[in-house]
């Protein structure tokens, strides 16, 4: 137990130091980006808390290269100390060597998921908009794209599609709007046009709406009305459709099985998002992977130059087995493979062939 704990200590040492040291780099290559960008229209100090509200964001999404790279130093470390020749010397095996890094790469993949995750939504929600409010001057309204926004709300009885020009900034508000329903089967039965359109909770409040009754039996304009005021129920809410605005990551994991059922059950595709989910589950068994393709390449005694194109290897590897990742996490978003397999198929064959690698080298 005590050399567990010594290894265990070493490598949490190790990935705080190398964690801490990205967190500046990152955070002075991010100020001097923001302050390039809005420096003439705001003060150092909001540049600041930009770029600290930027921060979580960057230092998750490269997690596994500092996992790696602890990893590398660590068994680099012990390697040029001969600490691992003492400890097989001992009786103990490289394998069981590797247990106490394994539990705290668990641990620390389980904190990422369980605490950094909702912390990185929070802090991303919170930059965009302060971004926005900087760049644009009035964040009121928003140019969504060329082709306007879409939306889709829905129940039982019926499947409404809202087009609009231009939207606020949580999709509260939009203008230049269409409602389009539609029956369960597929037919429409009504078109509503309106200068704009407002969420309150439960109906879209229209002003100057004019409704097209889409029934075969009738003249559409014939039988035409325009309305000062129109309210249209609605099952959506601001939350939802603030969240499906942006990326699955602003959304924070405790909150994301929820909101996949509230996207499922309006219309929308959920795909993305469970791919999402399942990608946040597999992180620490990807990390995992990381710790075990870094170790693999590192553990031995490291003699003349070898170190070099041993470490390079193993980056090189783990670059691959992240570009992996994605590609699967594209497919399972495209609807090509599972959710469950394009998440935890590249990690866990990654592991799968670390063990092979670790017990060719250790037992031949």
């Amino acid at each position: 137990m005590i050399l567990h704990r010594y290894f265990a200590r070493r490598f949490a040492v190790t990935f705080l130091s190398v964690l801490g040291g990205f967190l500046l780099l990152m955070l002075l290559i991010d100020l001097v980006e923001q302050l390039r960008r809005f420096g003439g229209d705001a003060g150092f100090a909001e540049v600041l808390q930009l770029s600290l509200l930027n921060l979580p964001d960057g230092l998750y999404g490269i997690l596994p290269l500092i996992m790696v790279l602890a990893t590398i130093a660590m068994f680099l470390g012990l390697a040029r100390s001969s600490e691992m020749v003492v400890t097989r010397a001992a009786g103990r095996s490289a394998l069981r060597a590797l247990v106490a890094p394994i539990i705290v790469t668990l641990l620390i993949g389980a904190v990422a998921v369980a605490v950094f995750n909702p912390l990185v939504a929070a802090t991303s929600k919170e930059f965009e908009a302060r971004e926005t409010a900087l760049r644009a001057g009035n964040p009121s309204v928003l140019a969504v794209s060329s082709g306007g926004l879409w939306l889709r709300q829905g129940s039982d009885t019926s499947q409404t599609v809202i087009r609009a020009s231009k939207s606020n900034l949580d999709g509260t508000e939009l203008l230049d709007v269409t409602f389009l329903t539609f029956t369960p089967e597929g037919g429409p039965t009504r078109r509503i046009e309106a200068t704009s359109a407002t969420l309150s909770p439960g109906a879209w409040t229209l002003t100057d709406a004019k409704v097209w009754p889409l029934d075969r039996t009738r003249v559409a304009e014939q039988w035409a009305t325009t309305h000062a005021e129109l309210r249209v129920p609605s099952t959506l809410t601001a939350d939802q459709i603030r969240d499906s605005f942006g990326t699955p990551s602003s959304i924070p994991i405790w909150e994301l099985p929820a909101f996949i059922d509230r996207l499922e059950v309006a219309g929308f595709s959920a795909t993305r998002h469970a791919v999402w989910l399942q990608m946040e589950l597999a992180l620490p068994a990807f990390l995992l992977a990381m710790v075990l393709i870094g170790a693999g390449f590192t553990m031995r005694h490291q003699r003349g130059g070898r170190t070099g194109v041993m470490v390079l290897t193993a980056v090189l590897l783990c670059f691959a087995l992240f570009f992996l990742r994605n590609f699967a996490q594209i497919l399972g978003e495209n609807g090509q493979i599972n959710p469950i397999l394009a998440a935890w198929a590249p990690p866990l064959a990654a592991i799968g062939a670390a063990m092979g690698l670790l017990l060719h080298l250790e037992d031949g």
